[in-house]
């Protein structure tokens, strides 16, 4: 499970107080039913193409993370990639549109609808009388009663992940015909549309034995425009062929092969031609775009032939060298030197042409990145030092410095329950409030840490000497990639230690001017530093991800101090002898630079108002599983996507922790640990609710209790930048929309895609 990105129905669900006073009643005005959710920030760019604009057969090489665990997306260890396999082979009974909204699927539904709610609700769904199983058999009852007790929780031998709705469903009965399946239900389920979505055949539902082990690694029967053909885990290739028996549009393309390959390797699989389709960071979006540029300016062609043409710049320089006084070895060490970044330059420029084939297609993820604050224990127990936390931070400012450089609509987000353009939007940001300086240290004010106050030193540990102290030393940075802490006013140098401080930075000063004139002389470093270079003669540095200033802190580095332009905090705050710091943990690996970015311009705010941050990085494997989950953190940066069903899906996210029999505390999926009675409730009466207007009025109530009790506070939607070949249709950056496997394709010749959509908001 990513850190960055945490699926809501494929994770596991295992299975804090918000003081009356401090919430206001006019805050939940932004609950109004006159708030619209609007449309989505941007707009999904896929290159849309009519069917008769695409070719027939063809092959889509997509890159996903992994080759997945599972093909049951209802067992613990199913991940987006088993997601994907069962869209396109499964039937989704609901699909998103553009919106993010759900749609009835016509290939599989031709109606379905509430017809009774007393005593009980039932729901009838009227299937497409085409519909059916790869081995000919109709889609019907029996195949949703099957689903029904796997997922209704009742046999603990079906290891299922979640039954979330099943487990409201009182019987499921045959129809007036074999089309017809009646669905009655023991509790009123608003949500019930998120139902049977994927479908999986009675086959693999059926018995325990066949949930637990058939659909793991193989699916026998299918029922979607493709079939599972091989699963190859030594290549990382999932290949999905054209169904035969699929009814509906056939599939333009004749495979789909989903080919794991890491994000940090996929530039060089997309040189290498091994990928057609691939989502990527910002730094590959950028080398991409340069090539493309680069490829419509052109370039001068090297002298091949006239006078002087058998004269290499090699034998030119050695002749200069010798003819100046300068040995021959020496010449020719630096004939050495300069070949090898002449190669460096040609490898880069023939990736630069490789690249030239693709183009970057991008959108907003529906996704959202928030700042998450553990109030387990520690400062943020306190309800008023989160909010102090919230309104220190410049949301907007935050948004920008992600998605400005990519030519993305800056919107911070207003709700932890849906994103502009779904059903239950609303911003109810105004529960909690703005970025107010002084309205957070008066929350910390009264919260009892008092600016300039005294604190206890605590007693530091021995150190070990010689050598072995500085092996710990090393082994500790090499722990956590490095820590710092934003904010210290103790940077002045111990007793006997000013002179080496000052030497220091001389040392220093020496070292950062002597760089910069290596740079200027050599203005190429190898393929890997090319595109750094040219980006940093631009003055175009802030267009890479953790480019922007604050990205990074390097070791050594004076954090700044309470004495930083634009703070106001007089000295470090304080409370029974101990100073308000707070440990923010952050990604340190690959693909993570964007967090990082973010993280250290949040440190710097809070700083203004006096709350210290210690900034420790650690690895991309334990970030979430080590730190996020177990709670061994104060702040922490990781995302959600959004759901177009927030009442079940959100629920084990902001419930309130309980304990458990053994004494610990179950979270579900709060791991922020913050959680009150009255969401609790607004989340039960909304799920219960079948007016759907009165659902989403509750929803959003939800939502404003959350941002008050400040336990997360939403950022930014996250980018969706996506490779693919320009002759590609109907594929990249789908935004909301669930993919329409089949009309993804190629187009014919002398076919141009359609521009993507322009945003209202860019």
């Amino acid at each position: 499970m990513s850190h960055d990105g945490v699926g809501l129905r494929a994770v596991t669900r295992s299975v804090a107080f918000l003081t009356a006073g401090v919430l206001a009643v006019p805050a939940l005005a932004g609950c109004s039913e006159q708030d619209e959710a609007g449309g989505p920030t941007a707009g999904q760019d896929i290159a849309p193409a009519k069917r008769g604009q695409v070719a027939d057969g063809g092959t889509v090489h997509w890159a996903v993370d992994n080759v997945p665990e599972t093909l049951n997306t209802f067992q613990a260890d199913a991940d987006a990639v088993t997601s994907r396999v069962a869209g396109a082979v499964l039937p989704a009974l609901y699909r998103l549109d553009a919106n993010g909204r759900p749609r009835r699927n016509p290939d599989y539904l031709e109606s379905a609808k509430v017809v009774d709610r007393e005593p009980r609700q039932v729901v009838l769904y009227k299937l497409n009388q085409q519909a059916v199983w790869s081995d000919g058999r109709e889609i019907g009852a029996a195949d949703f009663a099957a689903q029904w007790r796997a997922l209704s929780g009742k046999d603990t031998a079906y290891w299922t992940a979640r039954n979330a709705g099943y487990d409201r469903i009182e019987k499921i009965e045959r129809g007036a015909s074999d089309l017809e399946v009646r669905v009655t239900f023991k509790k009123p389920y608003a949500d019930w549309q998120s139902l049977f979505s994927p479908l999986y055949p009675k086959s693999v539902m059926g018995t325990p034995d066949a949930f637990n082990d058939s659909a793991r690694r193989k699916l026998k029967i299918s029922a979607g425009p493709f079939t599972v053909d091989t699963i190859d885990r030594e290549s990382g290739d999932v290949t999905l062929k054209r169904n035969s028996r699929w009814w509906g549009r056939p599939a333009k393309l004749s495979e789909l092969v989903l080919r794991a390959v890491p994000r940090e390797k996929r530039a060089a699989a997309l040189i290498g031609g091994r990928l057609d389709l691939a989502e990527i960071d910002a730094s590959e979006a950028h080398r991409i775009t340069s090539a493309g540029r680069d490829g419509k300016a052109g370039g001068g062609a090297p002298l091949t032939h006239g006078p002087g043409a058998a004269l290499t710049p090699g034998r030119a320089l050695r002749s200069w060298a010798i003819a100046h006084g300068s040995d021959e070895e020496a010449a020719d060490e630096e004939i050495t030197a300069r070949k090898k970044r002449a190669r460096a330059v040609a490898k880069y420029a023939g990736q630069q042409s490789s690249l030239r084939g693709f183009v970057v297609r991008k959108s907003l993820e529906p996704a959202f990145t928030q700042l998450a604050l553990n109030g387990s224990e520690g400062p943020l127990a306190d309800e008023r030092v989160r909010r102090a936390v919230a309104r220190a931070l410049d949301r907007k400012e935050l948004a920008q410095v992600v998605l400005k450089p990519l030519g993305l609509p800056a919107e911070p987000v207003g709700s932890h329950l849906a994103l502009a353009g779904q059903h239950a939007y609303a911003d109810s940001s105004g529960a909690l409030g703005g970025q107010d300086t002084q309205e957070a240290q008066a929350l910390l004010s009264d919260a009892g840490w008092v600016a300039g106050g005294p604190v206890k030193k605590e007693k530091k540990p021995k150190k070990a000497a010689g050598a072995e102290a500085s092996k710990k030393a090393e082994e500790s940075d090499e722990a956590d990639g490095g820590t710092y802490i934003v904010g210290r006013t103790d940077d002045k140098p111990a007793d006997g230690d000013e002179k080496d401080a000052k030497k220091t930075k001389k040392e220093k000063k020496e070292k950062h001017e002597k760089h910069e004139k290596h740079e200027k002389h050599e203005k190429w470093d190898g393929a890997g530093g090319v595109e750094e270079k040219r980006l940093a003669q631009e003055g175009k540095q802030q267009l890479r991800p953790g480019g922007a200033p604050g990205a990074y802190a390097p070791r050594g580095t004076a954090a700044p101090g309470g004495a930083a332009a634009g703070s106001t905090a007089a000295g470090p705050l304080a409370k029974n002898g101990k100073p308000l710091s707070l440990r923010f943990v952050l990604p340190s690996g690959p693909g993570s630079q964007s967090l990082r970015a973010v993280g250290e311009r949040i440190a710097r705010m809070l700083d203004r108002v006096g709350i210290h941050t210690e900034i420790s990085k650690v690895t991309n494997e334990s970030y979430f599983k080590d730190h996020i989950a177990s709670g061994q953190y104060d702040l922490a940066l990781y995302s959600w996507p959004a759901s177009a069903f927030p009442a079940t899906d959100a629920r084990p996210i902001y419930s309130k922790p309980v304990p458990a029999a053994d004494g610990s505390l179950n979270v579900e999926q709060n791991f922020t640990r913050v959680g009150t009675d009255q969401v609790d409730q607004l989340f039960d009466q909304a799920i219960a609710e079948l007016d759907a207007d009165e659902s989403r009025s509750l929803v959003r109530k939800a939502d404003a209790r959350i941002w008050a009790a400040a336990g997360s506070i939403p950022l930014y939607q996250r980018p969706q930048l996506t490779a693919a070949r320009p002759t590609l249709a109907n594929a990249g950056a789908f935004g909301f929309e669930t993919p329409v496997y089949e009309d993804m394709g190629y187009l014919k010749k002398a076919t141009k895609a359609k521009k993507p959509q322009v945003s209202p908001s860019s």
